[in-house]
């Protein structure tokens, strides 16, 4: 009799549903390419450290943003935590863009962010891990401001507000 073979984890699907269970904020990850502000939604972003400050995000490989924070010119990246507000910009930056002047950007020293956002920040890339589908970017934080605004929250594939 032989042994089952091993197992690669249980299938995406159940994953995607287990985990869809875990109440995240929303983020939107910008970079700048050449003259064009680039963005796209994440909800896979943690803090990891505080001294010194780190946070990563991940990006899947087949996203236009994983390209661009690839390049090793490519030094910093922002990160905007979402306010219940700005669902439709979730939305624009997953894929499905609505008209580009509803982008409330703003610059921070060359770095595009989202104005209106709870918080942002502004990182340089420190660490790119390989990760199964994706690559996580670890970055030190060094600059950020924030709002006492509610955030946007993602939970069983659907937005939610607090409250």
């Amino acid at each position: 009799m032989t042994s089952p073979a091993p197992t690669e984890g249980i299938p995406p699907h159940e994953f995607r549903q287990t985990l869809g269970r875990f109440a995240s904020g929303v983020t939107i990850i910008t970079a700048q390419d050449g003259p064009e502000r680039r963005g796209m939604t994440a909800t896979a972003f943690v803090s990891v450290s505080l001294a010194p400050p780190l946070i990563l995000v991940g990006v899947d490989h087949r996203a236009g943003m994983h390209a661009l924070l690839s390049r090793e010119e490519v030094t910093r990246f922002g990160v905007s935590l979402l306010s219940s507000a700005q669902r439709h910009l979730s939305v624009h930056f997953s894929g499905r863009p609505g008209p580009e002047e509803q982008v409330p950007w703003f610059d921070h020293e060359g770095l595009p962010l989202i104005g209106g956002s709870v918080a942002q920040l502004v990182c340089r890339k420190q660490e790119a891990i390989a990760a199964g589908d994706h690559t996580l970017y670890l970055g030190l934080v060094e600059y950020s401001r924030y709002t006492d605004d509610d955030p946007l929250l993602y939970f069983r594939g659907q937005y939610h507000e607090l409250g």
